[in-house]
């Protein structure tokens, strides 16, 4: 009954409204699974790959190991229902393009529209402002190694990076975005075979430190260090933008979107588990929360080449602007919608001149942002508990049971449910973890700081 109820519901119509200029020029249909899945890979395998060792130094070996396993076949389970929720819709006449439509053109519930509007604006905002600010921490590394004494700050290159990604803002759709994307994939596969081969040689050297992979004696302290891994976690394997990017898929998307998460997943089996595995195996309990920190101490020599690190840091730089580019794209189409004609051109002044302004204006506000809270690692623990885990963990099942309606009593229905319980209480657990360490870290928090804090 309920999903006979669901089909009648003939709301949307097929395509979006012909005034829909977010539609139109920023969500533009045109491309192929691959370029779906550069989209992908740019959303999940970023520098965020470089916490996975510190993710497996709250859980041990075998926990860890286990965990980065799991989540990663939940969400990829979770994401393929979520594709086949659209093309159910889109099957029905009642093409999506947009993960808050989606959501609550499903659940039947106007605050739904509100709620994912929200956590999907967080999650964008906070990701374009740690890009910003990572990029520039890479700059300043360089800048560092290269002038010592130099008088430039860390604001002087989040500044630099900001103009850099507000004069490639103007790439006006997602889908230009695709060679750069793939540049992204291949720029991810790179640093992390260098930063792999770099914590193979620490290990090996005689100036690592002793390997220690003990937890912590105390049984809550244990506990939260796990809910923290796990909530880590979720932000790595997250993106909470999946819709948008299936929308940039020319239509008819049926089957296009497995390719693009199989394209991907393959990414991740070779980015996540190697660094996971050979940054653990160096450092052990002594990992800091970004691997690079960790072959780079603030006393004594660095654990590898100067070269291999340059180079590995230059190509997280590179990337890190094109995560930035992905994750605007939804501020970009709500921007666009209510700012340009569609009835006039791309690239005519009309549309040209708001879309100069209002992204170099959210991407300044972005860079105020990350010059005066310059601590966002230890926000990445709570971004994926509170944004993450309920955009990819929770909605995609839920959603999955309500439009497609498998029998309540068959395994499907059963694991769906599993899954959103399971999930909405590592969220709820995670969030209350992250933000305890957050606490205890606020010591060391400073507005407008010349280092970033992890």
């Amino acid at each position: 009954m309920a999903h006979a109820a669901f089909d009648a519901e003939a709301g949307a119509a097929a395509k979006p409204p012909a005034d829909d200029a977010g539609a139109a020029f920023v969500l533009e249909s045109k491309g192929t699974w691959w370029h779906a899945g550069f989209h992908l890979t740019t959303a999940i395998v970023g520098p965020t790959v470089l916490t996975l060792p510190y993710a497996l130094r709250g859980m041990g070996w075998a926990l860890g190991l286990t965990v980065l396993t799991a989540v990663g076949a939940v969400t990829f389970y979770e994401y393929s229902l979520m594709s086949r929720v659209l093309e159910h819709c889109e099957a029905r006449g009642r093409r999506h393009i947009r993960f808050r439509e989606l959501a609550a053109d499903v659940l039947g519930s106007g605050w739904m529209f509100y709620f994912v509007v929200i956590v999907q604006t967080a999650i964008n905002t906070g990701v374009s402002i740690g890009t910003i600010l990572l990029a520039a921490d890479c700059l300043e590394i360089m800048y560092t190694s290269l002038s010592p004494n130099g008088p430039l700050k860390l604001y002087h290159f989040i500044i630099i990076v900001a103009v850099a990604l507000a004069f490639l803002s103007q790439l006006p759709s997602f889908h230009s975005l695709r060679h750069i994307n793939f540049a992204s994939l291949l720029l991810s596969l790179g640093y992390t075979i260098l930063v792999s081969a770099a914590c193979i040689g620490a290990g090996l050297s005689k100036d690592a430190p002793g390997k220690d992979y003990t937890l912590s004696s105390s049984k809550s302290e244990q506990t939260f260090n796990a809910f923290l891994s796990i909530s880590i976690l979720a932000s790595v394997y997250g993106n909470g933008i999946l819709p948008e990017i299936q929308a940039t898929l020319a239509p008819p998307a049926a089957g296009k979107m497995m390719k693009a998460l199989v394209l991907c997943y393959s990414v991740i089996a070779f980015a996540f588990y190697i660094p996971s595995i050979t940054g653990y195996w160096a450092f052990g309990s002594h990992v800091q929360s970004n691997v690079l920190k960790s072959l780079m101490p603030d006393t004594g020599p660095a654990l590898a080449p100067t070269w291999l690190l340059g180079l590995a840091v230059l190509f997280v730089l590179l990337q890190l602007l094109a995560i930035g580019l992905v994750y605007s794209q939804v501020a970009y189409e709500i921007m666009e919608k209510s700012s340009a004609d569609a009835t006039r051109g791309k690239f005519s002044r009309r549309n040209v001149v708001p879309r100069l302004l209002l992204r170099t204006l959210y991407l300044a506000f972005c860079a105020f942002m990350a010059a005066m809270l310059p601590f966002f690692g230890d926000i990445v623990g709570v971004v994926g508990a509170v944004g993450f885990i309920p955009l990819d963990f929770v909605l995609p099942v839920v959603m999955y049971n309500i439009a497609l309606a498998p029998p309540r009593r068959s395994p499907m229905f059963l694991a769906n449910t599993a899954i959103m319980v399971v999930f909405s209480g590592v969220g709820a657990i995670g969030a209350f973890a992250s933000i305890r360490k957050l606490v205890l870290d606020a010591g060391q928090f400073k507005l407008f700081s010349n280092n970033v804090v992890d």
